[in-house]
């Protein structure tokens, strides 16, 4: 039997290039080569796309020239795409739509599903919709900051108080996330993070033990046990979450099986919420006193390195690395077979 072409997209335009070098490497690593034959395309910083050579090395040595636009011959030719790319311009919905344009299987969300789950504003709205237990947050403009930017401090401090954390609405890793303690924080904050978007969310703070739950599927999907972050840090943060040894993580997770099920349970819901396929990692928080089981995000091109949580979790839940690409590989060739059903 013939192995299957499999393109391996990493690298792309957003502030989490770097994580995405990392996840694929592991991806490259671990992709059984008994069944498929990887195919490397990197995208540049500045979005050219590389294919000769070995374009893993030349984006980890930063040696990058500009690069093309995208093979769109290449991309046809391939049996799957497995996109590990995390961020703006990779898992926002902007290169799924490519893939769908070429007709090719890929991993992971569609288009739809991939850009609700990367804009947080839009995110949680689905969720509110869907009567998921969110904490309590408000949307901050750029424009709106900038013009008046005491009026929105007070109207955070009146409706959220202090501490807040502040977040870009369209990026992940925990790129331009603070956590702010007082008015000066907070205006530096919003500084930070209206950097990386016209949107921000200022989220409450919750005196929490952080949950993540890994979800795998298309129109069944099931979820795996639960692991805890403990973070070194103040909060999970970019170091946490990429520095070895920066943060505890605890899979399985010590909690009762009344808390595993209920965030299993969570995990679930919020992905069939926002039409999820393939793959999603949901992030819980517990309140500390209450115990209410709150979701916080979903991320649907989650972490592949080897600190990553998704494959960690789905190991734990008796699915080794090898056998996770495997399946998400098949999960994406059953969609497109699903899909190909449609009348247009």
């Amino acid at each position: 039997m013939a192995k299957l072409k499999v393109g391996i997209v990493f690298g792309g335009r957003s502030g989490e290039h770097e994580v995405s070098l990392m996840s694929a490497a592991s991806v490259i690593k671990f992709i059984p080569r008994e069944k498929y034959d990887p195919v490397l395309i990197g995208i540049t910083k500045t979005g050219g796309w590389l294919t000769e050579g070995n374009p893993w090395e030349t984006l980890r040595k930063e040696t990058a020239e500009p690069g093309g636009p995208p093979p769109t011959a290449l991309l046809a030719g391939l049996d799957v795409i497995f996109p590990v790319l995390h961020g703006p311009y990779g898992e926002d919905g902007t290169i799924q739509g490519l893939f769908e344009m070429c007709g090719v299987p890929y991993v992971g969300a569609g288009v739809l599903a991939s850009s609700v789950g990367m804009d947080k504003v839009i995110m949680k709205q689905v969720f509110e919709a869907s009567k998921l237990p969110i904490a309590r947050y408000l949307v901050v403009w750029r424009h709106a900051w900038r013009r008046e930017p005491a009026k929105t401090g007070d109207l955070i401090e009146e409706r959220l108080g202090l501490p807040v954390f502040v977040k870009p609405a369209n990026l992940g890793s925990s790129v331009g996330i603070s956590k702010a303690r007082t008015r000066k924080e907070l205006t530096a904050a919003l500084q930070l993070a209206t950097q990386y978007d016209r949107k921000v969310v200022v989220e409450e703070y919750i005196p929490c033990r952080e949950f993540e739950c890994a979800v795998l599927g298309n129109d069944d999907p099931a979820a795996s046990v639960i692991g805890e972050i403990v973070p070194h840090n103040e909060f999970y943060d970019y170091e946490a979450k990429y520095t070895d040894g920066v943060s505890d993580l605890i899979v399985p997770a010590a909690v009762p099986a009344s808390v595993q099920s209920r965030v299993q349970e969570l995990a679930v819901a919020a992905y069939k919420a926002i039409d999820c396929a393939g793959m999603a990692r949901v992030d819980f928080f517990m309140h500390r006193e209450s115990g209410q089981v709150i979701v916080n995000e979903i991320n649907t091109i989650p972490g592949f390195t080897n600190l990553s949580m998704y494959p960690r979790l789905w190991e734990a839940s008796g699915l080794s690395y090898p056998d996770l690409i495997d399946r998400l590989i098949t999960l994406a060739q059953e969609r497109f077979k699903e899909r190909a059903r449609n009348l247009v």
